[in-house]
């Protein structure tokens, strides 16, 4: 039997998944995000992207620009850019105002050294082969320029991980298991901690600017419609995903009414490169 971990991780790099259900549309990648709307203290995230571009001027490239949440901030902040957004699936990048353009992370469709800057935030997850995906970032970012990279750590939302575990447990309590399989994780390949070392074979200077916050929420809503946008890899469970989903908005619904809300720790951030 495939090791969960490893059989995870080929789905969350799975480009015919991510590209025809996971971000076919940007409603699931919109879920996820929104749940940051109830962090304490709340990051303005494209804002301080945008901050880490004050001295760039000429092109930047958005590797991943998903639902276009950066690339329309930096249209809005700094319509002297000359801004292009990458992405592997076609659907989600039909929201995005252009120019656009389908592409692999790992072959970029761009020459040597003429990019500016280059983001890559919250997607080198995804790509099968992260240090080519490193590479190419280096081979078209021109003297001078940054890379802006993001990331979660490994211990990010990691009651979202219990609250999985206890669900899917009792889903399956029928079979006498107290808690259930492990929930997928989109980070694990890339994350916070691992980030610094892999993109330090390509740059010179890797800082990292950490996002601590906890979020508190006092309706199960948000925190079910999270979990809820994992249903591209619903078939990496091993336990019925309606089910679980169902159990822990109960398991919310109770922490909320005993306690008064119910808080998840995260810690994200950003990774700043240069030559």
């Amino acid at each position: 039997m495939t090791d969960a971990p490893v059989r995870h991780n080929a789905a969350v790099t799975n480009r015919s998944l991510l590209s025809g259900s996971a971000y076919k549309s940007g409603q699931d990648l919109s879920a996820r995000q929104s749940l940051y709307k109830w962090q304490s203290p709340r990051y303005d995230l494209p804002g301080l992207v945008t901050e880490q571009l004050r001295e760039i001027r000429g092109t930047v490239v958005d590797v991943g620009c998903g639902n276009g949440k950066f690339i329309n901030r930096l249209r809005q902040d700094r319509p002297d850019l000359r801004l292009l957004g990458l992405d592997i699936s076609a659907g989600i990048l039909g929201e995005v105002p252009g120019p656009v353009a389908v592409a692999d992370a790992a072959r970029l469709p761009l020459r040597d050294a003429g990019t500016n800057a280059v983001l890559a935030l919250h997607m080198l997850y995804h790509v099968e082969d992260i240090p080519a995906a490193v590479a190419e970032l280096g081979r078209v970012l021109a003297e001078g320029g940054t890379v802006v990279a993001s990331t979660n750590s490994d211990h990010d939302k990691s009651e979202l991980d219990d609250l999985w575990q206890r669900a899917s447990g009792d889903v399956l309590g029928r079979l006498g298991r107290d808690r259930g399989p492990s929930r997928i994780s989109l980070s694990a390949r890339f994350s916070l901690e691992k980030a610094p070392s892999v993109l330090g074979a390509a740059f010179s200077a890797v800082r990292v600017v950490e996002l601590p916050g906890t979020i508190a929420v006092t309706d199960p809503a948000p925190v079910v419609a999270h979990m809820a946008s994992y249903r591209a890899w619903a078939d990496q469970y091993e336990v019925p995903f309606d089910e679980t989903i169902q159990r822990a908005e109960r398991i919310v619904s109770q922490q909320i009414e005993e306690q008064g809300r119910f808080e998840i720790t995260c810690l994200g951030g950003l990774l700043i490169c240069r030559r």
